[in-house]
């Protein structure tokens, strides 16, 4: 009971002192929540006052970026056209989407569709530089002056401003000088109306490269050295001819003697090469060895003249002798022919074969054409000239033979009817040496001892129209033999009595290759020539021996 009684606390003071805790607790938590406010809001301060310095450099900024951009241009925000106009839209709508206000611009599209496209052209147009004031002061009479009637517009007109003169002058030379569309300052505007390349290619003729068309080979361009675009019948240009000059063709086996004979087979990869050494060789043309095939020998026949026939069978070959050989190809057989029965020539060297293949015709004594069968070997019939004959050439697909000789004339024989068809004299010839018509037949040309060569229209000839298209007189030596390409735009002409005296002509212009013969290399004297039968190779025999041969680039097949 001592324990429980000493020092006893009364009820009230117990639960007074229990609300002074709690009050007192209360108060703790009151001023802790009071302290935590007030940091929150510091802290927010901060944060504005930050923001707001922020807002100011950003403005800063901008003013500064806005005075560079005026004194230097738009660096920094470079111009976007249309974002404006979105913006300015975007700020006519309200947030509900309806538009605050509406234009009635119904009246006036007229007018601003011409302002558009006048200030569009005005945009377009370049400003001069600097403008001569005289100009508009100075009148000049172009009437007077013969070299400035051209620039009038009417018979009638006579004087003209400086500044209308000075527009003409620049019309005129934009006319004779037409500009590359590559050039031009207007060639974005090709995009703006659908220009498509493809389809400028195709009208151009211009037609990418087999293997080239499909995508998915793309990745082989860089595989491959073939040509990406290869243009179509493009024709030949005057001027400068693009050659050079490859390994000889008889390289392996030089002839001993002048050639005298240089043929491609219809097949372009055979060219024989016969010469007064007897020996008639036969080489694989590829441009890089030229590979020596076969060479027959001849004991008695020095050859002056020996060609393929056109169907690449046999090989006809002749000297100064009253016979003939003729080569057989498939067969490798050389069989003697003659002397021909009821003839007494004493040499068959100079003849030529018909396109087709069926007749062979010689020159004989006294104006006389022995025409030989090319099957049977065997005389078939004869022509007679009142003058001597020098040279032959065949037309219309062996139909028509054209002869020509000592007494100046051209004569057009039938060889159907045996009859001669047409007779002309060629225009300032005494003695006819040489004749070739070209491939189709269209035209021919005339070679006389005094170096001119007229080319003549051969239905205009037959019309009764004397007159030559051209006369070339780039040889001042009797003219030996003539030669046009496969394709008629190469005519050459050539004279065995000087050296280097080889020229080529361009046919549709009529213009001497000016660069050729070639400078730096000596032609010798040359005897005999030959184009290939796709127009790639051209071949010369010289008198030492020697087959030159070149490519023309303008050709892409042998």
């Amino acid at each position: 009971m001592s324990l429980i009684s000493q020092n006893p606390v009364s009820r009230n003071k117990v639960k007074f002192k229990r609300d002074d805790e709690v009050v007192s607790i209360n108060g703790d938590i009151n001023d802790t929540e009071n302290g935590l406010e007030s940091d929150s809001e510091i802290s927010k301060l901060k944060k504005r006052k930050k923001e707001k310095e922020n807002q100011i450099e950003v403005e800063q900024e901008k003013e500064i970026k806005k005075l560079e951009s005026f004194l230097f241009g738009s660096i920094y925000s470079p111009l976007e056209f249309g974002k404006q106009v979105e913006e300015k839209a975007h700020d006519v709508f309200a947030q509900d989407g309806s538009a605050l206000f509406f234009l009635d611009s119904s009246t006036n599209d007229v007018e601003l569709s011409e302002e558009s496209d006048y200030e569009q052209k005005t945009c377009k147009e370049r400003k001069a530089v600097w403008v001569d004031e005289e100009e508009e002061r100075t009148v000049i009479n172009i009437a007077k002056v013969n070299r400035l009637r051209k620039l009038r517009k009417e018979e009638d007109e006579s004087v003209i401003s400086g500044l209308e003169y000075v527009s003409r002058l620049r019309a005129q030379h934009a006319k004779l000088n037409p500009g590359t569309e590559w050039a031009k300052l207007d060639s974005g505007l090709r995009n703006d109306h659908g220009y498509d390349d493809e389809s400028s290619d195709e009208e151009k003729g211009v037609v990418a490269a087999s293997g080239y068309g499909n995508g998915e080979v793309v990745d082989d361009i860089l595989r491959t050295n073939e040509d990406l675009v290869v243009k179509s019948r493009v024709k030949l240009l005057p001027g400068l001819l693009e050659y050079s000059r490859l390994v000889d063709a008889n390289a392996e086996e030089p002839s001993n003697g002048p050639i005298n004979s240089v043929q491609f087979h219809r097949n372009a990869q055979l060219l024989l090469a016969a010469g007064l050494d007897r020996r008639i060789r036969f080489f694989q043309i590829d441009g890089k060895r030229n590979t020596k095939i076969q060479s027959v020998f001849l004991e008695d026949c020095p050859i002056r003249k020996a060609s393929f026939l056109p169907d690449g069978s046999q090989v006809i070959i002749a000297g100064r002798r009253k016979f003939f050989y003729c080569f057989d190809l498939v067969k490798a057989k050389v069989d003697k022919i003659g002397p021909l029965v009821g003839r007494e020539e004493k040499s068959l060297e100079v003849f030529e074969i018909s396109p087709d293949s069926s007749t062979i015709a010689f020159l004989g004594n006294e104006g006389y054409i022995l025409l030989v069968s090319s099957k049977t070997k065997e005389l078939i019939g004869t022509l007679k000239m009142n003058g001597t004959v020098r040279s032959l050439a065949f037309a219309d697909n062996g139909n028509q033979l054209l002869s020509s000789g000592g007494d100046g004339e051209v004569y057009h024989w039938d060889l159907r009817t045996t009859t001669c068809i047409h007779k002309a004299v060629d225009e300032g010839c005494i003695n006819g040496t040489s004749l070739c018509t070209s491939p189709n037949g269209r035209m021919f040309a005339a070679g006389s001892d005094s170096g001119i060569v007229n080319v003549y229209n051969r239905d205009e000839f037959l019309g009764g129209k004397r007159k030559p298209i051209k006369t070339v007189e780039n040889l001042t030596t009797k003219v030996d033999f003539m030669k046009f390409n496969s394709d008629a735009q190469i005519l050459a002409i050539c004279s065995t009595m000087k050296k280097n005296s080889l020229k080529l002509i361009h046919v549709p212009s009529f213009t001497v290759y000016s660069n050729w013969p070639p400078l730096n290399k000596n032609l010798q004297h040359p005897r005999c020539q030959d184009f290939s039968p796709g127009g790639g190779f051209m071949a010369v025999g010289n008198a030492a021996g020697k087959v030159l041969l070149y490519k023309l680039h303008h050709y892409n097949h042998a």
